[in-house]
This record gives structure tokens, C-alpha cells and sequence, in this order.
């Protein structure tokens, strides 16, 4: 099936299906989607000039109306489970940005994670032991900082024995939420009160964007509460279509939903994706960079060294939390002359875990987007988002000559905190 502009046909009746709620329970619902949600693609087409994967392949089943189609045609048993659609689904990046060029406002993204769990449940994908044990890891937040211990000493020590890895210097033995507790009882602000979510790898490896996190926030007035039994968002397990999801948001809901606070808010954009679909209706969660753009912040002054930022917008910010960037106030106040990289809004390849499952498709993607940086004005050069994994994804632009000069990766926030 190499074109999917096939007419709709009417919707089947949802009550004959025994799935008929994307929001019913994933671990209970083996079909893809409901099909009324299935049906809702008009096959406009404004969504392949947005994906990545179909921009490589140029395969429309490689698209999101593709894989639509494709879904939907297995879910009225007029296509039979087919390994290519498996295939296809497992190249999806997620990184969403079909949902905002969409005018028939498709919810790709929660057919997307209800299709991977299904996929894996049915036994039609098998998700890599050691991304399982990851999984398992990132949802016992005290044992996973403890088994990365090694991992932020070799930071530590400037030692990066991975393309994923970048330099840093994160606490060893002092929590976040021990952080926090310090700096509230020496500073006392009066301002407005927030949760903050550590996060399972921010906390386990680069926690120091944590501790930087914290001092913005203090120096800017606001409170800052680190609930000690909160765990994984769950961003991890959804990517790879794990049943743990609905355990893990249901801990985070009781750790954040009875707090005394203004929001909960995150430091990275695809967990602040994730708890704002575990706290809805319940407390507003909010991107730490948005959250401070509506205060009056503390600048900071520097000279004018020739150093140039080039700020990347991570897609679970822009197409997932449905925001329109890093607020330029934000960005103002680092000190720093800055401007949005080339391409800033589309995906750099990381998708959670796809980097690591589809390795090849996610460094293509980074090499179109990197290359400005080869001759970008500005020394030195830094590169600037509000997400770790995609920090993490662009600092791996470092190795294979797809960048060849140096440059730095840096979260915003550590930005505001230097």
C-alpha cells in the first residue's frame, strides 16, 4: 500500500468495539484504537511535509496518515496483522508535530501510545531486554540512583565513555530534594509555591540541571517543594509501550495531587508532557522556562565575549505541551546573545528512546538538523534546549563528523544560573 488517500468510510459503531475509549485503561484494551479516532484522519496530507521519517523515506506508509490508515484497516479486519505495520509504528519518532499541523486536530499522539502498548502486549513487538530493564530501573527512583552512582562520578571526573554523555558535575550523595530543602531554609522566599518534578534519568545522571533549577527559582522569589515519593513519569515506559504507565502516574498523582502549591513543574518538556496528562484536572504542571516567564526575573549581565546560543525547541514543548517556545524574556535574561537555530521546531531525532531503537533513522535526522553549526557564527558556540534526552541527543552530533568543531550543550535554566 504505497498511497493511503483512500476515501473514509463511515465510522463502524465504537460500542462493538471491546476498546471503545482511547483513555480506557491500557493495560486492558488489546485493540489499536477505537475506531471512531481511526476514522477522524481526513488524509489531507499536511502532515508529511512535518515527519521526519516520512521526509527520509519518502514511504506515506511512513507517515502518520500512513500508519492511520494502516491501523485502522487491522482494526476493521479488512488488512490482517501484518509485520510491516509493526515495522512502520516502530519507525514513528513521536515527536508529535503531525498534531499541530493537523486541522482536524487527530490525537495521533494517544493512538500512537495506545498502538504501542497493544503491539507489545499481542506478543507483535519485543522490546529490548535492555531497555526493559531500564524501564524497570527508571520506576524505583531510589535504586536507579543508586545503580547510576558510577555514572555521574565519571561525569564528574569529565570522563564520557558514551556519545550520549555530556560533560557535567552532579551532586553524588546530596538529593534534589535534600538541595531544595537547604536553600529554602537559608534563602526563604515568599513567593509563589511549586512541586518539582526531579525526574528518574535528570535525578540519576544529570542532576546538577536539578540543583540549577532549584537556585533560579529561589533567587527569583518562588518556593520550591520536592515531594519524596514521587517516581518516573512514565515517558519512558509509554515510548516503549510498557504496561507500567498507569502504575507509575498513579504514585505521581498521589505524591503532587494533594500538595499545598501554585504548580507542578518540570525541567524537561517530555516529562512535563507526561505529568500534565497524569495531574489533569488536578493541578496545572508547567515547563519550569514558561513558568518563570511570567515573573520579573533576575537578569544577568555579562560582556560580550563573540559567545552565540542557538536555542533548539524541543518537540514534546512545542507539539506536545502545545506552547509556543522558550519565552524570549527567559532567554533575554540569560545575558546571552542568542537566536533560534535553523529548523528549531522540528524534530532532533531523540523521541525518548528512539535514538537508541532506531539509532540509524535518529542520526539522520540530528545530521540535517546539526549541520548549521558547522559554520555558525559565535565562538564559542552553544546549543540551548529545555529537554536532557535531547541534549543528550545533540551532544552525540559531537562524534561521527557531523559537527566538526566544538560546541556546548546546555539546558536554559543552566543558563539563567551561571
Amino acid at each position: 500500500m504505497k498511497s493511503t488517500n483512500a476515501e473514509n468510510t463511515d465510522s463502524m459503531n465504537t460500542d462493538e468495539s471491546p476498546c471503545p475509549s482511547i483513555n480506557s485503561s491500557l493495560s486492558h484494551c488489546a485493540p489499536v484504537a477505537s475506531r471512531d479516532l481511526l476514522t477522524s484522519c481526513v488524509h489531507c496530507g499536511f502532515c508529511l511535509e512535518v515527519c521526519p521519517t516520512y521526509q527520509l523515506s519518502g514511504d506515506e506508509n511512513n507517515s502518520p496518515r500512513g500508519r492511520l490508515r494502516l491501523w485502522r484497516e487491522e482494526a476493521e479486519g479488512r488488512l490482517a496483522e501484518d509485520p510491516w505495520t509493526v515495522n512502520y509504528t516502530q519507525d514513528c519518532v513521536g515527536c508529535l508535530a503531525c498534531e499541530s499541523a493537523c486541522p482536524a486536530n487527530v490525537p495521533y499522539g494517544e493512538i500512537l501510545e495506545h498502538t504501542r502498548h497493544s503491539h507489545v502486549a499481542t506478543g507483535r513487538t519485543r522490546v529490548k531486554p535492555l531497555l526493559r530493564l531500564a524501564a524497570a530501573l527508571s520506576a524505583r527512583p531510589a535504586f536507579f540512583n543508586m545503580a547510576m552512582f558510577p555514572v555521574r562520578a565519571l561525569r564528574r571526573l569529565g570522563i564520557l565513555p558514551h556519545r550520549f554523555l555530556f560533560g557535567g558535575s552532579p551532586a553524588l550523595a546530596v538529593s534534589t530534594a535534600g538541595y531544595a530543602k537547604q536553600l529554602m531554609e537559608k534563602h526563604r522566599p515568599t513567593g509563589p509555591r511549586v512541586a518539582l518534578l526531579t525526574g528518574c534519568l535528570m535525578e540519576s545522571v544529570y542532576r546538577e540541571i536539578n540543583f540549577a533549577t532549584v537556585r533560579v527559582l529561589i533567587a527569583n522569589n518562588v518556593q520550591v517543594f520536592v515531594p519524596g515519593n514521587q517516581t518516573c513519569c512514565g515517558a519512558m515506559q509509554e515510548h516503549l509501550g510498557l504496561d507500567q504507565v498507569d502504575r507509575l502516574r498513579a504514585q505521581n498523582r498521589d505524591a503532587f495531587s494533594a500538595m499545598d502549591v501554585d504548580a507542578v513543574v518540570s525541567n524537561s518538556s517530555g516529562c512535563g508532557l507526561a505529568m500534565k496528562k497524569t495531574l489533569a484536572g488536578q493541578k496545572p504542571v508547567r515547563d519550569v522556562l514558561d513558568f518563570l516567564g511570567e515573573l520579573d526575573l533576575v537578569p544577568r549581565q555579562r560582556r560580550d565575549d563573540g559567545t552565540r546560543v542557538y536555542v533548539d525547541l524541543p518537540c514534546h514543548l512545542v507539539h506536545g505541551q502545545k506552547l509556543d517556545g522558550i519565552p524570549s524574556k527567559v532567554l533575554d535574561a540569560t545575558g546571552y546573545r542568542w537566536e533560534l537555530a535553523p529548523q528549531a521546531r522540528d524534530c532532533c531525532g531523540s523521541g525518548g528512546v528512539y535514538n537508541l531503537q532506531q539509532p540509524e533513522n535518529a542520526r539522520e535526522i540530528l545530521a540535517r538538523k546539526s549541520s548549521f553549526l558547522n559554520g555558525a557564527a559565535g565562538e564559542p558556540v552553544i546549543l540551548a534546549t529545555s529537554n536532557h534526552v535531547c541534549m543528550m541527543q545533540w551532544n552525540s552530533a559531537k562524534s561521527g563528523d557531523l559537527v566538526r568543531r566544538p560546541f556546548q550543550v546546555r539546558h536554559v535554566i543552566q543558563l539563567l544560573d551561571e
